[in-house]
């Protein structure tokens, strides 16, 4: 009988499972993909994802291993502040922070995005700049440290690879786990499957009878300009999050890029235009490259789901077809061609089709992006040049949120459920908070096993 099973191990997982580890009590993680150094997706050499349970999403760390991009921000990245509190939230992010620094996070620098000038310029221009400190690990370095955390937990907890939780049953006080490798108790369980597990989630809350609400979903165009357009906004701040209202609708950039690299992005079944840090490549480019993402929240994760293929599954036309437009050709109404590129200043660094977005994405997110690069030519205090690059389409998915207490337990008595997977958090800091949190509550809740100390 584990005093606590912890089903994945990605972020969240990872900050609860080292929260628990200093206390007596008996814990499992049960993890569907493998461990950090066996997970070897193609997608990550830039080359067509082949596994049978892909390898980028799903194993130790999950999104973690990925850019390992941290921001301590309570201005975005999920709701976390309404569970916890302005000021619990950021001593939180800050424990976190201390912890990736005690397995060499501090070898690259802490930056902040505050900048109380810009901040008003911003303002003036009917823009909203959100403000964060960010710890951008890299893949590499959060590689290392992902597998740092490991081996101390390995040696204090239980760690199951490639386990398929296939049924849940609560009995009197505990739980029974019926898996492919054996059935297991517990008298505890924290879902921590993140976005990647929604539909396993979906299946679990409705058998166990766990209240579900609704469902984010962000869609958006990838822009992708000359980096020296934004430098005099970026000089000191290195990425500037900004957000825009267009007829009481807020959408804000996303993975800012100086002299990154598009990239593509394989989620959901689908193919979309994604950001990647120039430290991920040997030579940076003289581009930059962000998504102007637009939120629209629906009454279930099926409806989300039907909305994101519908919009992003036309273009891929069942292919990794994406569209890309030059900005110029967007304001006369033309369609970018081969031809008319082949003087472009701005070369992408994503093989894409040449088109009109007009023709493959819904006109608001059109009227959106025309609205935001208006006020943007505004607060940096030149034309946007006309060779910008505009991709569709990209997405950020979400999992329904969970109806859950103050400290994230649910309706059933024992289950809690954690970062991104519970829909509070939507971001590797608040899912590694929200795992902190948790631990620390189930540090004090769970009784001491007679005859420790």
């Amino acid at each position: 009988m584990y005093d606590i099973t912890i089903i994945g191990s990605g972020v969240s997982s990872v900050f609860l499972a080292y929260t628990l580890s200093q206390s007596n009590q008996k814990i499992l993680i049960l993890e569907k993909g493998k461990s950090i150094e066996e997970r070897n997706c193609p997608l990550d050499r830039g080359e067509t994802c082949n596994c049978n349970l892909c390898e980028k999403y799903f194993g130790f760390a999950g999104l973690g291993k990925s850019e390992g991009k941290f921001n301590y921000s309570t201005e975005f990245g999920g709701e976390l502040e309404q569970k916890v509190g302005r000021e619990n939230l950021q001593h939180l992010m800050d424990e976190v922070d201390e912890i990736l620094c005690r397995f060499g996070g501090d070898s690259v620098f802490k930056y902040s995005t505050a900048n109380t000038e810009l901040s008003k310029r911003a303002q003036l221009c009917n823009l909203q700049m959100l403000t964060t400190e960010v710890r951008h690990l890299g893949t590499s370095l959060s590689t290392e440290i992902f597998q740092q955390i490991y081996n101390v937990l390995s040696n204090k907890i239980d760690i199951q690879f490639e386990v398929d939780v296939q049924d849940i049953k609560k009995d009197n006080n505990s739980f029974s786990l019926i898996t492919n490798k054996g059935n297991i108790q517990s008298q505890q369980i924290v879902f921590a499957t993140g976005r990647s597990g929604t539909d396993w989630l979906k299946k679990q809350c409705s058998s166990l009878g766990v209240k579900q609400g609704k469902t984010r979903l962000d869609l958006g165009i990838r822009v992708e300009m000359a980096e020296q357009q934004l430098r005099s906004i970026l000089e000191d701040t290195f990425e500037t999050k900004l957000a825009y209202a267009h007829e009481n609708i807020i959408s804000s950039t996303y993975c800012m890029n100086p002299k990154g690299r598009i990239i593509r992005k394989y989620q959901e079944g689908l193919v979309m235009p994604d950001g990647q840090n120039f430290r991920e490549q040997k030579n940076g480019t003289s581009n930059l490259n962000f998504t102007l993402f637009t939120p629209t929240y629906f009454p279930t994760l099926e409806d989300a789901n039907t909305y994101a293929h519908k919009v992003i599954g036309e273009i891929n036309k069942g292919t990794d077809r994406i569209v890309v437009q030059r900005y110029g050709d967007l304001r006369k109404g033309h369609s970018t061609t081969k031809e008319n590129m082949n003087y472009n200043r701005i070369q992408p660094s994503l093989k894409a089709e040449f088109g009109d977005l007009t023709k493959e994405i819904p006109l608001l997110f059109i009227q959106i992006m025309q609205g935001f690069l208006n006020h943007l030519e505004k607060f940096i205090g030149e034309a946007i040049d006309e060779d910008t690059l505009l991709y569709g389409m990209d997405g950020k998915f979400y999992s329904p949120t969970i109806e859950t207490d103050g400290n994230f337990q649910t309706n059933i008595q024992g289950l809690y459920v954690i970062g991104d997977c519970s829909g509070v958090t939507h971001s590797l800091s608040q899912a590694a908070a929200s795992g902190i949190f948790v631990g620390k509550h189930l540090a004090i809740e769970t009784p001491t096993p007679k005859g420790t100390s």
